[in-house]
């Protein structure tokens, strides 16, 4: 009865890869039942199970698979040997189960209308739309940088702890709800990793935990970024897998916040995504539109690199290409290259909701 168990739930794996590309042709399908339907219900129970948890329950799961597994391969390695068919159908099925779990309670969202549709935006844009909301938002960014009382040349620290910005991080969601609805955001469940450390080596700023429904924030990344990594993680507890979504509503969930330190962090996020995206078009206008930018705010930029390049790793490399190509197989074709094409949201959204001046 368990080789039927096993060979039944190996076969699976081959139903679920081919049956979740289908998929990719009902996205209104998905939305409407999985995305709207079924996902809020379990998303938004696991949450009120753990959120009022102190420390991440998901991180002690995480730890006791990985020790099992370990156990697991340890006790069964021989077999490789004596029984290889034998061995590889009890990971194939293992698998199979883990990948079944996953896509029920969370990973179909991947297939879900993708945002450009649902707000109504455009796919594309032109370099000059790029050009001209860059200047805009350089400007933005110089500004809130004066007002919050800093010399151009100062790099600014949000004066707050990381448990007080995830606090913050939700007045930012209530006052964007009022625009978007759909971006009503509770309960909350947002939590520093205790897996910091490994994540930093692994180049990660967090991540979602779908077993427990908690977001996890690396609590080493420096203080400019965490706000946004926070609201980007919260993000994909709404059920907004793609990552360039999640980087786009971390945005806006930022610069819709009554706090002005806040604010400042969501606009030199996305200043940062869009002076990057010029230096891959147009290295003069990168060049010219850089010597605009206060000086604090590339400080901050600088130390946000310096602090990644300092546990540049081997193992960082290995983990990022599984997560490349996990990503794609999860039907973003671009990879981690996804992240970057936020910029094509926020261009076009801030041509229909022009930026303040």
């Amino acid at each position: 009865m368990r080789l039927k168990i096993k060979l039944g739930l190996a076969l699976l794996l081959i139903v679920q890869i081919f049956g979740l590309r289908l998929l990719r042709y009902i996205p209104d399908t998905v939305e409407r039942y999985y995305s709207l339907g079924i996902y809020p219900f379990f998303s938004k129970l696991s949450r009120y199970i753990f959120g009022w948890i102190p420390f991440s329950v998901g991180d002690f799961i995480y730890l006791g698979l990985i020790v099992y597994a370990l156990r697991w391969l340890y006790l069964n390695v021989k077999r490789l040997r004596t029984g290889p068919a034998g061995f590889f159908l009890d990971v194939t099925a293992a698998v199979s189960l883990a990948y079944l779990m996953f896509n029920l309670i969370w990973g179909i969202n991947y297939y879900r209308n993708p945002l450009y549709k649902t707000l109504e935006l455009e796919k594309s844009y032109t370099n000059e739309q790029l050009f001209d909301l860059t200047e805009r938002m350089i400007a933005k960014s110089n500004e809130l940088h004066r007002e919050l009382g800093y010399a151009d040349s100062i790099k600014i620290d949000l004066p707050y702890s990381q448990k007080e910005i995830f606090k913050r991080s939700l007045e930012g969601y209530a006052a964007l709800v009022e625009k978007h609805p759909m971006f009503n955001y509770s309960p909350r469940s947002i939590k520093k990793s205790g897996l910091s450390l490994g994540l930093t080596y692994m180049g990660y700023s967090g991540y979602y935990n779908p077993l427990t429904g908690e977001a996890q924030v690396n609590r080493l990344i420096k203080s400019y970024k965490f706000a946004v990594v926070a609201c980007h993680e919260e993000a994909h507890q709404m059920g907004y897998a793609a990552e360039n979504e999640a980087n786009f509503i971390a945005a806006l969930a930022t610069i819709h916040n009554p706090d002005t330190y806040i604010r400042y962090t969501g606009y030199i996020f996305m200043l940062r995504y869009c002076i990057n995206e010029i230096a891959r078009r147009d290295e003069a206008v990168y060049r010219e539109m850089l010597t605009t930018i206060n000086p604090g705010i590339l400080k901050g930029y600088k130390e946000m690199r310096d602090f990644w390049a300092s546990y540049n790793n081997p193992f960082e490399d290995l983990s990022k290409a599984f997560w490349d190509n996990f990503l794609k197989a999860n039907n973003q074709e671009k990879g981690i290259m996804s992240y970057s094409y936020m910029v094509a949201l926020v261009v076009n959204y801030f041509e229909q909701h022009p930026l303040q001046p």
